[in-house]
């Protein structure tokens, strides 16, 4: 039995009964019978009947209780040493302690009065009176040492009895008083570790770095002062342990007595207590010390990251003002140089968050707890990182194709001057005659095969190559150009004919008129013919969502088409609405040929033996509703396979762009069957990867000549459902404060609400564990993952103590009448992707539930309490946005509840 243990049931230490102790009217020499009984021995005591009762039974019951229980249980002798006394004294002993003795008793040994007189009244006593003690156990009574020596060894009794036993009663109370102490340092030891132990426990992590090195600190000082203690600890109990020892140290002949013995496993078995107890404690302050260390670590990375995220969206936000393309060589360059400067002054910035997303990554490879808070980041970082990266390359690529063209159109310009220049300078008199005209002839045809260098290329190549960065303004400086070229084109046309005529035959003198591009005809003969090097300047180029890029003029008509080309491409609605139509034929004839390329291919009879047995009855699984959304666009089927009802409309919307808006609101409840399409593809792509790679699907693939599997045509919907939105949000883009924003503006909200329905669709669907009918809680309002700390008052204090120390990762559904708790799991399937699910935990019904706003200054946190605040749960979010929207969700569902209960 523990000694601690003893100690909190035993009233009594040697400190309380000092005194009466070194009475030594009863001791405890350590002496043991032959069957291992404790002996008890009341030496000669002259005022043995003059010691208080309470006295005497104070010593008596704390020396019986230091024996070991096992010794204990024996029973112990007791020897009564009167030989220098009276009868009297004789009885008196026997009568007090057959009243008082607390023990179980084996053998009482009497050592009668020596006097002859006395001798002889004590045995005529002891039998007159032997009933009177009420002792169940023999006295024996002795005349001499030497017959007590027939009873108990002589090794086992102390000196004065005749045995060699040593024995020293100030050196036993003065161990007994030491162990005690021990005994009482340990117990208080353990109960500072203890104390120490469940602060820490309760102790919140702080928000930012000065206050967690704080902490930290602090707890590191408390810590080393209780070592300081534990080493004091151990340090008394060692020399507790040698002072106990020291007989047999210094003689090699000693032995210690049983109880010396039960005395050094005592405090061996405190020392040994101790040392578990300072292992238990080093166990728990290394885990709470790694948890401050890395919450210190973490909050220097919050740190580091907001001050490089406030860099980065400063730099982002500089590089987003620079929208200008320059209107000339000079400006571009100028632009470049701009550009550059930025991309220089961004290294350092992308140095640094590139290093610190690489920090957080060894974080979470060195198992940090909050791996939930740091990846994010990191993603965030590098998502920044390769924004600017990308934009800052696409600027480079709009500047290079800008300088491209201000150069092209500069050499353009260059070329048109010096073909006016060589006009010009053609001397009148020098063409008069055939030799002259034929020089000139070959001047001006050597001047044309220069015209490839300089020329702009074709309409369709031009639109192409220039798309991104034909502004209104240099569309009009194109304009001029090409009709500077056009109108020198005609020019050459007619002087070519003039000198033809003038090389052929020679006439009279003809004065010409000097050439000027302002002067010169804006309207050319429809019979003039163009020489080959500017044909490319007599095409028409259309927009390429119109249909496609073809000429449209033959070499023999003028080209007075190429700036009404250049007028639609400035025409970007047309262009959105053109790429709707465009993209919403290709998808329904898609539908189409999966419908009846596969889904009606698994019902031939020819091709059965070809579909696995893990895919028979199973074609609603692997198509869903997708008959659904094809009937959905095809109703009323016309020639060509469009849908007359959707396509009509959108193609009526070409003239009429703000009333594209309506064609989605009118759509808002058909457009809910994606809903279930995408509720069912993970089972679809379960299926698919267990038999996608079957004989069946590559025969249906080999016949349709689709150069894709299945499974790319089966994401359609889903991509398709979001091309909605995402053509909205251009469509809106360029009508800001125009007729229709309004209605843009709510189908684009539309479109969005049904997104975020098929997205919410996707998680309930891998929730698991909840007994009841998810449709019965209502709609599904909002859906995302929080840390969460819980608060009982009920239960024990330590569910609490760990509730507020580690946040729990749990996934929140809210619904109209019930808000679920889950924990979000990962799985890796078949080397695929993780797919993830969701492990019901807890339900709270909202009728039940309220809601504090602000929590210890956290402005990320809120607190949801059940029941009268018998329960609270209190939430940490991501983002004070993320915040305010679930508290304002939430306020409508519980204003909701109390104006129905009104």
């Amino acid at each position: 039995t523990d000694e601690i243990m003893q100690q909190e049931i035993r009233p009594l230490v040697a400190v309380d009964i000092i005194e009466q102790l070194h009475r030594q009217f009863a001791i405890l020499s350590g002496g043991r019978g032959k069957d291992g009984a404790p002996i008890i021995t009341f030496p000669e005591f002259a005022g043995f009947s003059d010691i208080p009762d309470e006295d005497f039974l104070n010593v008596v019951t704390y020396l019986t209780s230091i024996p070991s229980l096992e010794a204990a249980s024996i029973g112990f002798i007791i020897i009564i040493d009167r030989r220098r006394d009276k009868w009297s004294a004789v009885k008196a002993s026997l009568t007090r302690i057959a009243g008082a003795f607390p023990g179980n008793l084996q053998l009482v040994f009497v050592l009668r009065p020596s006097r002859f007189i006395q001798r002889a009244i004590a045995d005529i006593g002891i039998k007159l009176y032997r009933d009177d003690f009420k002792m169940k156990v023999p006295i024996i009574m002795l005349n001499s040492v030497s017959d007590l020596h027939g009873y108990i060894d002589k090794s086992q009794l102390t000196r004065e009895l005749g045995g060699t036993l040593e024995y020293g009663h100030s050196q036993w109370i003065h161990h007994r008083t030491a162990i005690e102490n021990f005994a009482m340092t340990v117990k208080t030891t353990a109960q500072m570790l203890q104390t120490f132990g469940t602060d820490l426990a309760e102790t919140e992590l702080p928000n930012d770095v000065q206050c967690t090195e704080e902490l930290l600190s602090a707890h590191t000082d408390h810590h080393s002062k209780l070592k300081d203690e534990l080493k004091l600890a151990v340090k008394q109990g060692a020399t507790l342990l040698t002072c106990i020892r020291e007989p047999v140290t210094r003689s090699a002949n000693s032995k210690l007595s049983p109880d010396e013995l039960e005395n050094v496993a005592t405090v061996e078995r405190l020392l040994a207590q101790l040392d578990e107890t300072e292992k238990a404690f080093d166990q728990f302050w290394t885990k709470h010390h790694l948890k401050l260390e890395q919450c210190l670590q973490l909050r220097h990375f919050e740190h580091d990251f907001r001050e490089v995220k406030l860099i980065l969206d400063n730099l982002m936000e500089t590089q987003a003002g620079f929208a200008d393309i320059g209107d000339s060589v000079t400006r571009v360059e100028h632009l470049l140089r701009e550009q550059k400067h930025l991309e220089e002054k961004g290294q350092e910035p992308l140095e640094k968050a590139q290093s610190l997303a690489l920090h957080g990554e060894q974080l979470i490879q060195n198992n940090h707890y909050a791996v939930d808070s740091i990846r994010p980041k990191c993603v965030e970082l590098r998502r920044i990182c390769d924004d600017f990266t990308n934009e800052t390359k696409k600027k480079y690529d709009i500047l290079g194709k800008s300088l491209e063209l201000h150069k092209q159109l500069d050499k353009a310009n260059q070329w048109c001057e010096a073909g006016i220049y060589l006009l010009a300078s053609q001397a009148v008199d020098k063409c008069q005659s055939q030799e002259g005209a034929e020089t000139a002839l070959v001047e001006i045809e050597k001047f044309l095969v220069t015209a490839k260098e300089h020329q702009l290329s074709n309409p369709k190549e031009f639109y192409n190559q220039f798309d991104m960065i034909l502004t209104p303004e240099i569309k009009a400086n194109a304009q001029r150009i090409v009709q500077k070229l056009e109108d020198l084109q005609e020019m050459f046309d007619k002087r070519q004919v003039s000198l033809k005529k003038l090389a052929a035959k020679q006439t009279r003198p003809v004065q010409p008129v000097a050439p000027h591009p302002e002067s010169s005809p804006k309207r050319a003969s429809p019979k003039i013919t163009r020489p080959a090097a500017v044909e490319g300047t007599s095409q028409r180029w259309l927009h390429p969502a119109s249909g496609g890029l073809h000429p449209v003029c033959s070499r023999n008509v003028r080209c007075n088409t190429t700036f009404t080309a250049l007028k639609e491409c400035a025409q970007p609605q047309s262009h959105i609405i053109n790429e709707l139509i465009e993209t919403e034929r290709v998808y329904v004839e898609e539908l189409q040929s999966i419908i009846e390329g596969y889904a009606s291919e698994m019902d031939n009879p020819n091709l059965l033996h070809l579909i696995p047995s893990a895919l028979q009855n199973k074609k609603e699984i692997l198509f869903g509703n997708l008959p659904e959304i094809y009937e959905f666009h095809n109703r009323h089927v016309r020639a060509g396979g469009c849908s007359v009802i959707f396509l009509k409309e959108i193609e009526n919307c070409i003239e009429n762009p703000e009333l594209l808006a309506r064609c989605f609101l009118k759509r808002k409840e058909d457009l809910q069957i994606y809903e279930k399409y995408c509720q069912n593809k993970p089972r679809s792509e379960a299926l698919w990867r267990q038999c996608g790679d079957s004989i069946f699907f590559q025969e249906c693939q080999r016949k349709l000549d689709h150069k894709l599997s299945l499974d790319a045509y089966l994401l359609k919907p889903v991509q398709r459902i979001t091309k909605y939105q995402l053509l909205l949000k251009e469509m809106l883009k360029c009508s800001k404060n125009s007729e229709g924003t309004a209605e843009l503006e709510e189908a684009l909200a539309t479109m969005l609400d049904i997104i975020k329905s098929v997205n919410d669709a996707m998680h309930q669907i891998a929730i698991t564990g909840y007994e009841g009918d998810v449709s019965e809680l209502g709609k599904l309002l909002m859906q995302g993952s929080f840390n969460v700390w819980t608060d009982h008052k009920k239960g024990h204090n330590k569910v609490k103590d760990l509730a507020r120390f580690k946040p729990m990762q749990r996934h929140l559904f809210l619904y109209t009448k019930m808000l679920l708790f889950c924990k979000k799991r990962e799985e890796n399937t078949d080397g695929h992707e993780k797919t993830a699910s969701y492990s019901f935990k807890n339900s709270l019904k909202m009728s039940t539930v309220g809601i504090t706003e602000n929590v210890k200054g956290d402005n990320k946190k809120f607190e949801i309490w059940y029941n009268g605040r018998e329960e609270v749960y209190i939430i940490q979010a991501s983002s004070v946005e993320l915040k305010n929207t679930w508290i304002s969700e939430i306020r409508k569902v519980l204003t909701g509840q109390l104006e129905a209960c009104r």
